[in-house]
């Protein structure tokens, strides 16, 4: 099946199905529109008065439907990471689809070679990277919680993995070579927490063993939280 084919017929099916047995909505177009809406702010601060605005709902309405949206596992939110690492940590949760294909198609993209320059190339990056983290929690039945971390300068550790007092930071670069700056978060997390485990994931087919952060394949990311987080047992 054509991935627009499926896509469309998905998203028709879920609206007109689930959700309507999930809530009483009267404006199934709205919430079309809201469901666009979040899918073009994967891998973003969630604004929600914001995107009620842009939506046309009011806050609560915006509320309701993105617990909806959580219920049916379509979207999730990464909290921020909650100890005292720096003046004015931000405290919004950022928002995330478990479907990076789906976000995808949603946002408007219609073939692989439009995300090549497309803006949203490194968010849905991103988000396929969280989502990966998300599910190999879930269903390896994991213990550690999942965050981000940024400060009210825009310093950002894109997930934080706390197990304990031990913590695995985590970038997301989409890039296909590695650059020197993709380094400079993770370096300033561990002045500021200590010693820290940390990794970049990269958009490339050749990852570069970096001490003491390795940057890592997209295609060897599997791999990567077997060896950092391990299965349980």
């Amino acid at each position: 099946i054509p991935p627009h084919v499926w896509f469309s017929a998905y998203l028709t099916t879920y609206v007109d199905r689930d959700v309507r047995l999930a809530l009483n909505i009267r404006d199934l177009a709205a919430f079309h529109r809201f469901v666009l809406m979040c899918a073009a702010r994967t891998g973003q601060l969630l604004n929600l008065s914001a995107l009620a605005a842009d939506c046309g709902i009011t806050h609560n309405t915006a509320k309701a439907w993105l617990s909806v949206l959580e219920a049916s596992y379509l979207v999730a939110l990464l909290p921020p990471y909650h100890r005292n690492l720096g003046k004015r940590l931000t405290k919004t949760p950022k928002l995330y689809f478990l479907d990076t294909g789906f976000a995808a198609w949603l946002a408007g993209v219609r073939e692989a070679r439009e995300l090549v320059l497309g803006n949203l190339r490194g968010p849905l990056f991103e988000t396929l990277v969280v989502a990966e983290f998300m599910k190999f929690k879930r269903n390896h039945l994991r213990p550690e919680e999942l965050y981000f971390w940024r400060d009210s300068a825009g310093h950002e550790i894109d997930l934080l993995v706390e197990a304990g007092d031990r913590l695995l930071a985590v970038e997301c670069k989409a890039g296909q070579t590695v650059a020197q700056d993709w380094f400079a978060a993770l370096d300033r997390f561990d002045a500021l927490a200590g010693p820290t485990q940390g990794m970049v994931i990269m958009g490339g087919d050749q990852g570069q063993p970096r001490s003491p952060f390795p940057a890592i394949s997209w295609r060897e990311l599997g791999d990567a939280m077997e060896s950092s987080l391990g299965t349980h047992q």
